[in-house]
């Protein structure tokens, strides 16, 4: 049973790969104003447990969100790179 659902699942991968690949195709610049209220809502958050008064918990939710931003940007070149190199 296990041979024959494997040769199934390795005949359809091309097929699978081929149908998923219009998906990631259509992620657009747009859907990344979605990381934008995300990004602020933990870094206030994160900020505000750490803090009691709004200047510091301001301050630190500008510093938290540079470095998720900054860390997204690794991530983002990471995967350009990869992609670019195969």
């Amino acid at each position: 049973m296990l041979g024959s659902l494997t040769a199934v699942v390795a005949a359809g991968w091309p097929w699978l790969l081929a149908d998923i690949s219009w998906m990631l195709a259509d992620v657009s610049a747009a859907r990344l104003w979605y990381a934008l209220p995300l990004i602020t809502s933990v870094s206030l958050v994160c900020a505000a447990t750490r803090h009691e008064a709004m200047g510091p918990i301001l301050l630190h939710a500008l510093r938290f969100a540079i470095w998720v931003l900054v860390f997204m940007g690794i991530v983002l070149a990471v995967i350009q790179f990869l992609s670019w190199i195969q």
